[in-house]
């Protein structure tokens, strides 16, 4: 599999657990509704940085692809501790 449809794979991938988290909120008690919303809105930003530079490089050749694997590697690193925070949130 190729950086860009490993990285393809990734954003897809923040969209579902951004999706179920969505789901949860709604579900959720008002006062922490706010507390929530403020770290869902926090992964969609890292979502958006990921996927702003996925289309910046979606017509370039696999080099450029291999130069970025550790911006986006570091970027989903990011997301899975923004999402992990969430998380605990709920426990």
């Amino acid at each position: 599999m190729s950086t860009k449809e490993k990285v393809k794979k990734q954003i897809e991938e923040m969209d579902d657990q951004i999706g179920i988290w969505e789901a949860k909120i709604e579900k959720a008690k008002a006062e922490a509704k706010v507390q929530y919303k403020e770290k869902l809105a926090s992964l969609k930003a890292k979502r958006n940085e990921v996927k702003a530079k996925y289309d910046e490089l979606a017509d370039s050749t696999e080099e450029k692809w291999e130069e970025a694997k550790d911006v986006f590697s570091s970027a989903s690193e990011s997301f899975k501790e923004g999402f992990n925070k969430l998380k605990s949130l709920f426990n």
